[in-house]
């Protein structure tokens, strides 16, 4: 390979599986002429994090996960040097394809007993399996992040919670189930993106730590990973003014942090790729096209992630990098090739999926993670005022028919009431059904998993809640983001509260084996709330 060649190695840039002919005919050109060394796909242009703001429609497509399968093949087929493949799949590959294998969130899994930790292993190493499916072995995943700010909106639920050495041990762990199965890993987004309240798709996030600080919470995590030879290391758009002479400069172009910081203090020299370089808190940066992508490269990145600039930055690169640093990320790049595999023609997809598998898996993390938060005596408490006629079930944001009601029919029966949306004229009518029941069972699937405008739920229905917490013995059980807990009024009023963390059918199931045998919760908070 000549130098510009190797140059092209070092470009990841995005394809969306929903895209059109002429795109995925550009990505074809980008692999000819550029000897680019891998992609990154994504759903959809709309899915893209950088465009929330377009309020544009998310197209479901079915056949999306056999259209990655040929776009695959169709690429590595065009390719000179086998290209390594890559995506964002924290929570499996249903982050971005319908229809494929999903596994709970991290921040669910930061809810398991530390002894519990070989089913983030094997949460890893099935996503993995998933991913070989695809013909995909690069995994833009675990989060290293510790979610340390409530309102952080990008990171939250991603995160395995606030405990850092938990977040560790459990991102070590599903870095260990990817590696299991051929399929690369990487930790991210160094240094730390957890104690931010900016979204760096759109912003850029400032941590005021020092680096003390830094070293004795943010970093843990990314320094067992390189304990453990951690195949890559995300660095993200955020600021360290303490680590940048008091600039707020984003770490993915500071040499300051990853050259001085994570190269030399902390001793790893495995593979460093950026975040997305088309996220707006560098995007718009600089005007002159490639040099966003020589000035992420000359501070220490060795793959650039989601580049728009293909061959303009490989021309800046070539024309202001030394051959000594060309060399040292193009051998960095070519030693996770090796290990995926690929270099040997291994790489197209292989195996199917195990629904069956992931439907057990998802069941044990279930059952472990459910988190008692308030009274051992939930059950009893139903079941006492079902047997005096006083008993009835609310569900917010779901209809009656949900599996966790189902499932309680025979045992549990009462009344149930829906209130899907924060229509006034709806809670009006449901407040006046409730007013001869005394006991409630209160269900909230929570409608969304970040935090932007109180999780999704609207003012009418927090203050219905606040409302029926002070009036009715109630019994709240919630299927979402633990995070929630800080925004729902009243919650002392409460009898009992019980955490479950997703809605998946076999989370509801477990929550009402739970409530009908009145079984001990084994999991816990993995973030604080407040008043909790």
């Amino acid at each position: 390979m000549t130098l510009e060649q190797k140059i092209g190695q070092f470009f990841f840039p995005a394809v969306f599986i929903n895209d059109t002919e002429e795109n995925f005919q550009e990505i074809e050109r980008l692999i000819t002429e550029h000897n680019i060394g891998g992609l990154t796909f994504f759903h959809s242009r709309a899915s893209a994090a950088t465009n929330y703001e377009s309020k544009e429609k998310v197209e479901v497509n079915d056949s999306s996960f056999e259209r990655l399968k040929e776009l695959v093949v169709r690429f590595q087929k065009c390719a000179s040097t086998p290209l390594l493949m890559s995506i964002d799949a924290e929570w499996g590959l249903a982050m971005r394809v319908e229809n494929t294998p999903q596994y709970p969130y991290a921040i669910s899994l930061g809810a398991l007993p530390e002894r519990y930790e070989y089913l983030v292993y094997e949460v890893g190493r099935r996503t993995g399996l998933d991913l070989k499916a695809a013909g995909i072995h690069y995994n833009l995943a675990p989060l290293a992040d510790i979610n340390n700010n409530p309102k952080n909106p990008v990171i939250g639920y991603r995160s395995f919670g606030q405990n850092k050495n938990r977040v560790a041990n459990f991102s070590t762990e599903y870095l260990r189930g990817l590696n299991e199965v051929g399929v690369l890993g990487c930790l991210k987004h160094f240094p730390g993106h957890g104690n931010t309240s900016v979204d760096s798709h759109l912003g850029l996030p400032i941590l005021e730590e020092t680096l003390e600080q830094l070293m004795e919470n943010e970093l843990v995590p990314f320094i067992k990973g390189i304990e453990n030879n951690v195949d890559s290391i995300m660095i993200g758009h955020l600021a360290v003014p303490a680590l940048n002479e008091g600039k707020n400069t984003s770490a993915t172009l500071s040499k300051s942090i990853i050259e001085d910081l994570l190269r030399k203090q902390l001793k790893y020299d495995g593979l460093v790729i950026s975040d997305a370089l088309n996220m707006h808190s560098v995007s718009k940066l600089y005007d002159i096209k490639g040099q966003l992508e020589w000035e992420a490269f000359n501070a220490g990145n060795d793959v650039l992630c989601f580049a728009e600039n293909v061959a303009e930055g490989i021309q800046e690169i070539l024309k202001n990098a030394t051959p000594k640093r060309i060399e040292e990320s193009f051998n960095r790049l070519w030693k996770c090739k090796q290990k995926a595999g690929i270099l040997d023609g291994n790489f197209a997809p292989e195996g199917e999926f195990d629904f069956e598998a992931t439907s057990i898996l998802n069941r044990l993390i279930a059952d472990k993670s459910t988190t008692l938060i308030k009274d051992k005596q939930n059950g009893l408490h139903l079941f006492e005022a079902k047997n005096n006629d006083k008993l009835a079930k609310l569900c917010l944001y779901k209809n009656i028919d949900n599996i966790f009601y189902k499932s309680l029919k025979l045992v549990l029966p009462s009344e149930k009431f829906a209130l899907e949306t924060g229509d006034k004229t709806a809670i009006a009518i449901i407040k006046e059904e409730l007013k001869c029941f005394d006991t409630i069972l209160v269900t909230l699937f929570v409608p969304k998993a970040k935090p932007l405008n109180n999780f999704g739920i609207e003012d009418s229905v927090l203050e219905f809640l606040e409302d029926l917490f002070s009036k009715k013995k109630c019994v709240l059980y919630v299927f979402g983001n633990p995070y929630v807990l800080d925004v729902i009024p009243n919650l002392k009023s409460t009898i009992g509260i019980v955490q479950v963390y997703q809605d998946f059918r076999e989370f509801q199931e477990s929550a009402a084996r739970q409530l009908l045998r009145n079984s001990r919760c084994r999991g816990s908070l993995p973030v604080t709330i407040n008043g909790l």
